[in-house]
Parts: structure tokens; C-alpha cells; sequence
């Protein structure tokens, strides 16, 4: 079965088409875009993204995808770390 493309629009407003179970860090440097990163494990929260309104820890967690297969994706912010 053909798997069905899902359109990425990434916070440097360029755009790509990926594939569910693609990588999140692969899948941004294509688009040049390059996510933080921390401890790689989950632990830190360094790699933070918001994906239509959602935070994925882009490094435990492989793009899935969701009926429009549209994602919206931005860095997340913390209140308590903004100055």
C-alpha cells in the first residue's frame, strides 16, 4: 500500500512532504530548518516542537500522521525561561 505524503510547513516557513515514520531531525534539515537538541533521550526537552498545537520531543518520536496530513510546526516556548 502507498503510503500517503504529509505536508509540513516548518517556522522558516519552508515547506516539504514527508512520509509517516520518517525522522523528525532528518526531515527539518531538508527543509533547512535544524530542531535544538539536548540529551537525545527524551529527558531534557531541548528538541521541543509544537506540531499543530501539540509538543513532540523530536527526538523519541517519529512523524505520525493525522486525517488533514497538514502539520504546523514552531520551537515550543516556556514561560518560565523566557526573559
Amino acid at each position: 500500500m502507498k503510503q500517503k505524503k504529509i505536508k509540513i510547513i516548518w517556522p522558516n516557513n519552508n515547506e516539504t512532504f514527508v512520509s509517516e515514520g520518517d525522522d523528525w531531525f532528518s526531515s527539518a534539515e531538508k527543509a533547512g530548518f535544524e530542531i535544538p537538541t539536548g540529551c537525545l533521550t527524551g529527558s531534557c526537552g531541548a528538541c521541543e516542537i509544537d506540531v499543530n498545537g501539540a509538543t513532540v520531543r523530536a527526538c523519541i518520536s517519529d512523524i505520525k500522521s493525522n486525517k488533514k496530513c497538514l502539520f504546523k510546526v514552531s520551537l515550543t516556548t516556556d514561560p518560565f525561561w523566557e526573559i
